[in-house]
């Protein structure tokens, strides 16, 4: 019986020792720093210098400056380091357009930009657009035509439908775009293109369609 323990103990022990020193070498190198003046591995990570940039741009019309991580996106830098809770993160592939926002007056994905990409640039997002007391038009539609049902793709729905009508009275044209040398009409089918990236899983499509048209026709 007490062969038998041994062995349990044993093969315990080896099963352990074997996991930790599988976990040890996936970590990255830096990620052991050295305790000070003492030589032991410390257990805070830390990041290189090499590896960190100082970025400033204006986010809503103020100017703010942060150093990233290299590897930070510009999401991440927008929600954790400058506490803008608005945009949010949704798939954090680029598919379903939560995270959208205006960089100098153009939409991106912001989950597939890093943030060192945009020194000196202009970003808008959904708190940039109106307040509480002054909504912009396109949250105005939004509401009365009631364009969203959980509201988490809303910030992301609504500074995508601000760009598109922009990118039509700019004469950007889409995929379906009829004729691309004359003024761009405002169609369903335009609107339904711009905003194919942008996904609901509430299927507030037709009423988001609506709030667009709204403000295009109020904007004519």
């Amino acid at each position: 019986m007490s062969k038998l323990s041994d062995f349990e103990i044993t093969r315990r022990n080896l099963l352990i020792g074997s996991a930790t020193t599988t976990a040890s070498l996936a970590l990255p190198k830096f990620s052991f720093a050295q305790g000070k003046n003492t030589g032991q591995a410390s257990s805070v990570t830390t990041i290189p210098a090499s590896a960190m940039t100082e970025v400033g741009f204006t986010v809503n019309g103020e100017a703010r400056k942060l150093t990233a991580d290299n590897r930070l996106t510009l999401l991440d830098a927008l929600r954790e380091s400058l506490q803008l809770i608005g945009t949010k993160k949704g798939c954090d592939h680029g598919q379903c357009g939560a995270c959208t926002v205006m960089v100098n007056g153009r939409r991106i994905n912001s989950c597939l930009s890093l943030a060192v990409m945009h020194e000196g640039d202009e970003i808008t997002t959904i708190e940039g657009l109106g307040t509480p007391e002054g909504l912009d038009p396109m949250q105005v539609a939004f509401i009365e035509h009631d364009g969203y049902q959980c509201g988490y793709c809303t910030p992301g729905q609504i500074c995508s439908a601000k760009a598109t009508l922009e990118e039509i009275w700019a004469g950007i044209p889409s995929h379906v775009t009829e004729d691309i040398t004359g003024e761009i009409q405002i169609t369903s089918a335009e609107i339904r293109e711009r905003m194919s990236g942008n996904l609901c899983r509430c299927g507030a499509y037709a009423n988001i369609l609506d709030a667009i048209e709204h403000v295009a026709e109020d904007k004519a």
